[in-house]
């Protein structure tokens, strides 16, 4: 069998070619596979965080994306082989980091793509506003996949998904998961995004309850049990008129099931409803929505697992008073996250930075909590997980910042259930905070 462009550019590459010879053996026969161009790539473009490797964009009509510079799609960042890019390696960590770093650039929000590679090792990335998140693993490549790899790749950058998914999730009870959901949807759509929250948790049922909305009688379970499953006819819409402007804000909801609370065991759920169902349903719904939020259970059971499983990311809740949600976020980061990424195997879902969620707060009780948390990270390093990313995300050597965003302790969101409507729309005092939460972590 005749050897691929690609099987003959890797074979062409010296075992430890720098950088210079990559780009000029390996990456314009790779951009040629992913169907660009030569006037579709520009080298060396400037983000206004530094210049990327390389920024690509289809031509659309006249405009020539080499010569207009304007709107580009994809970036690429590309090392020699001679830089390890194997994910336990410092090298991969600093080159992702890199990669973000240009993505959320100025000169780069129509990015939707991310690129890293060294001939070796390459690993696609996928950019939603503020959150980039990992579109496959880092993965191994030879001339005995390069091309399967390439198809993989392509296919993903060829079909874009509209929406993020977010799981919401802490393994600890009581830290405003519901609250957070209800509310960062709201929020979603007073900014004019369309919205599908899923209540997943259909033993407490809080966030259907909240809306005062009714549950499921079967059609979530009957969705999920079929060989394709489809969740279309458990989709309701949630609506608020505004009565001084007549503007209506509304998302659309997947109530609680009380089939799955009350009528069928766990053991059963396992058999008829496989791990990546919730999944495969919501995936198809990803067009229609530009965020999908799932209120999860607060423990480590069947509709968690479905509901991490599910998502790109994971937000998770903590209280500054409460050491044991601290420590069950680190328990999600640690374990039941990475488990999830190996049975999906696409590099998803990856933990967001906690937050601490709705309770009044103290400088020594601050002081407090940010000293356990540091004991916590320096625990689990010692077991081999970073965790200082998730709890300080603006911690630098530099800075040494310990900020964590905090939604205050404020009397109208705990009391919005009663209301049956989100604390965002009745409250403006709710509404900032709640914008502030979006916009630190998902609008750019």
């Amino acid at each position: 069998m005749m050897a691929s462009q690609l099987q003959e550019a890797l074979q062409s590459l010296p075992e430890n070619a720098p950088e210079p010879i990559v780009k000029e053996i390996f990456s314009s026969v790779l951009f040629k596979v992913l169907d660009f161009q030569q006037g579709e790539i520009h080298p060396e473009y400037t983000t206004g965080r530094g210049p990327v490797d390389y920024a690509i964009r289809k031509t659309r009509e006249d405009d020539i994306f080499l010569h207009t510079k304007t709107n580009p799609w994809l970036l690429v960042e590309l090392k020699g082989r001679d830089v390890n890019l194997s994910p336990d390696a410092a090298n991969y960590q600093k080159t992702v980091n890199q990669l973000k770093r240009y993505l959320l650039a100025d000169y780069t929000s129509s990015c939707q793509w991310g690129l890293i590679t060294n001939s070796i090792h390459i690993q696609l990335f996928r950019k939603h506003g503020r959150v980039v998140h990992p579109a496959t693993p880092c993965l191994s490549m030879d001339s005995s996949n390069v091309d399967e790899i390439a198809s993989l790749i392509k296919e993903k950058i060829d079909c874009s998904v509209k929406a993020l998914t977010i799981a919401v999730y802490n393994n600890k009870g009581g830290v405003g998961k519901t609250t957070t959901t209800v509310n960062l949807a709201a929020i979603f759509t007073l900014l004019g995004k369309k919205v599908l929250i899923v209540d997943f948790d259909p033993n407490q049922q809080d966030l259907t309850n909240s809306l005062g909305l009714p549950l499921q009688d079967g059609d979530v379970y009957k969705a999920l049990t079929e060989k394709s499953p489809n969740l279309s006819n458990a989709i309701h819409s949630f609506s608020l008129t505004e009565k001084r402007t007549g503007q209506v804000f509304s998302f659309d909801i997947i109530s609680a099931d009380k089939v799955l609370a009350y009528d069928i065991e766990e053991a059963k759920i396992r058999q008829e409803i496989k791990i990546n169902t919730l999944h495969k349903a919501l995936e198809k719904l990803k067009t229609q929505y530009d965020y999908i939020l799932i209120d999860n259970p607060p423990n480590w059971r069947i509709f968690s697992q479905l509901g991490l499983y599910a998502a790109d990311v994971v937000l998770i809740p903590t209280k500054h008073n409460n050491l044991f949600s601290l420590e069950n976020a680190a328990t999600a980061m640690k374990q039941f996250i990475p488990e999830t990424q190996k049975h999906k195997g696409d590099g998803t879902p990856v933990p967001l930075p906690v937050f601490f969620n709705g309770e009044k707060m103290t400088h020594p009780q601050l002081k407090a909590a940010k000293e356990a948390i540091a004991e916590i990270i320096k625990l689990s390093k010692k077991e081999g997980h970073n965790l200082l990313p998730y709890f300080f995300p603006k911690w630098s050597k530099s800075t040494q910042d310990t900020h964590i965003l905090e939604i205050p302790s404020y009397a109208n969101i705990a009391g919005s259930a009663f209301a049956r409507i989100p604390a965002v729309y009745r409250d403006k005092t709710a509404r900032e905070y709640y914008k502030g939460l979006a916009k630190e972590y998902f609008l750019k």
